[in-house]
């Protein structure tokens, strides 16, 4: 019943802010409904979020933990960011919905395309718009990180003038390995955050920028460091450790 409900109120939440979406884009070409509908949208699943690191300027590469579907709601949410993909998203609404935050499709599974993906990632790290990633490729089951993946990180190996790179930890804490989408379907997943009892805390760490590199693997290696460092220290931080 409860996720029924927390869906019903996203059938809703999307069909109150598609029309004035729609006609912001027609009138100025633009519209901030999507970052609108995301921040509303990870409140009625439960997230209740709290954000901590400076704000995030234009021209960022965001490089974050990935736990389930909840993580694209929070993370845009908080920083106003696009975000890189796999191209099969499933549904063709679910696409259409990507598109409309400025989603950029890549094609993973092709191993000669490192060079064509990182000259997309480094074009649309020239709008003011952030770009996150997840290095991980996957979900993970919430307790642990999996290997960080380095090929997404050519495009900033080093990163173009004025391009900045940022870990993000998002830390669902005790609650992380109870949403973690790992060896289930996704429709399981959404299922079972929806039908979460009360809310969901959650601490994003938006940390500071790493150093420049040449070395895609030496940056996703860093990242992964500061991103573990952030979650160890909420984890001890909440056990008085």
């Amino acid at each position: 019943m409860r996720a029924a409900v927390r869906a019903a109120g996203l059938v809703l939440l999307f069909l109150g802010c598609l029309p004035p979406h729609l006609f912001s884009k027609w009138v100025l070409g633009r519209s901030r409904w999507p970052r609108r509908f995301l921040a509303a949208a990870a409140w009625i699943a439960g997230a209740r979020m709290r954000v901590v690191g400076g704000p995030v300027e234009p021209h960022t590469l965001l490089v974050s933990n990935h736990v389930s579907w909840i993580d694209i709601l929070v993370i845009a949410s908080a920083t106003g960011c696009a975000f890189v993909s796999k191209d099969e998203l499933g549904h063709p609404l679910v696409h259409w919905m990507a598109d409309q935050n400025r989603t950029l499709y890549i094609r993973r599974s092709r191993r000669s395309a490192t060079a064509e993906q990182a000259g997309a990632i480094a074009a649309a790290l020239q709008r003011a718009q952030p770009l996150a990633l997840f290095p991980e490729g996957t979900t993970g089951p919430g307790d642990h990180l999996l290997p960080f993946r380095s090929a997404l990180l050519d495009a900033v190996a080093p990163a173009p003038p004025g391009v900045a790179v940022r870990p993000v930890a998002i830390d669902y804490g005790p609650a992380a390995r109870e949403i973690g989408w790992h060896g289930e379907s996704g429709r399981d997943n959404v299922l079972r955050v929806l039908g979460r009892k009360g809310t969901l805390p959650t601490l994003i760490h938006v940390l500071p920028p790493l150093e420049r590199s040449d070395d895609r693997k030496l940056l996703a290696h860093a990242a992964q460091e500061r991103i573990a460092a952030a979650l160890t220290a909420s984890s001890s931080a909440r056990t008085g450790l």
